[in-house]
């Protein structure tokens, strides 16, 4: 898996760099390499963050699909917490892990798979988050804990929620992911860090934050004039690299 082999160019020291900027600086240093489109790489605004308060989160997606309108079709009947299996493939996902869970009901989200028990597993499990075109429960309860949560509803119950299948691609609010993708997700939404360039994005956010505090410090000064607008952007644009 292409994605868990290029996880290992990526140190401590630079997840944890990755971690000081927004996503929205994230996706400005991503443009600058040319790796993909600028209207792609991110998730729309169906998935909203939960916890809004707390910082960005980075790591390793985990990928399971799940269903919960109806029961699952096995002899075994229906226990929605005995996973042990998909537990362990979360395992073999580098940590930092971010579960990416899309649910295939449609429309999605009838029922929460993770909960306040679900969310306290995957977080001994070594996971930061949940991104999930689906719905969670318990967000009082979940809060506290530092989990992060990125969904598209939340529900009163788990219906017959469960997993169906995992450690493959998915889709969630229009962005596909994939076992071992980088993603980093905040108050903003979600996004996908391409590996070819990701141990690159932490020294080209410093600079667009440098370049974007000059002409922010321009705007709030007394001195501010079109002119020297005009000057500071074709300063920048000149020595843009």
């Amino acid at each position: 898996m292409d994605q868990i082999r290029n996880a290992s160019r990526m140190t401590p020291a630079l997840l944890d760099e990755l971690r000081q900027f927004s996503t929205c600086v994230t996706a400005s240093a991503i443009e600058t390499f040319g790796v993909r489109l600028c209207n792609a790489g991110f998730a729309d605004s169906r998935i909203r963050c939960q916890f809004k308060e707390l910082p960005a989160v980075v790591g390793y997606a985990a990928t399971a699909r799940i269903r919960s309108a109806n029961p699952p079709m096995d002899s075994r009947g229906y226990f929605y917490y005995d996973r042990a299996d998909w537990w362990s493939q979360i395992l073999t996902i580098p940590a930092p892990r971010i579960i990416v869970i899309e649910d295939l009901d449609d429309p999605a989200g009838l029922g929460a798979f993770v909960g306040a028990v679900h969310a306290n597993i995957l977080r001994a499990l070594g996971c930061v988050a949940l991104v999930t075109n689906g719905s969670v429960r318990d967000i009082p309860d979940i809060r506290p804990t530092g989990f992060q949560v990125f969904a598209a509803n939340v529900a009163v119950s788990h219906a017959y929620a469960h997993v169906f299948d995992f450690g493959s691609p998915v889709r969630v609010g229009g962005l596909k992911i994939s076992p071992g993708e980088l993603v980093q997700g905040d108050l903003h939404g979600v996004q996908t860090i391409p590996p070819e360039v990701a141990d690159r994005v932490p020294a080209k956010a410093r600079d667009i934050l440098k370049r974007r505090k000059r002409l922010i410090d321009l705007c709030q000064s007394d001195d501010f004039s079109l002119e020297k607008l005009r000057q500071v952007m074709k300063h920048e644009e000149e020595t843009k690299v």
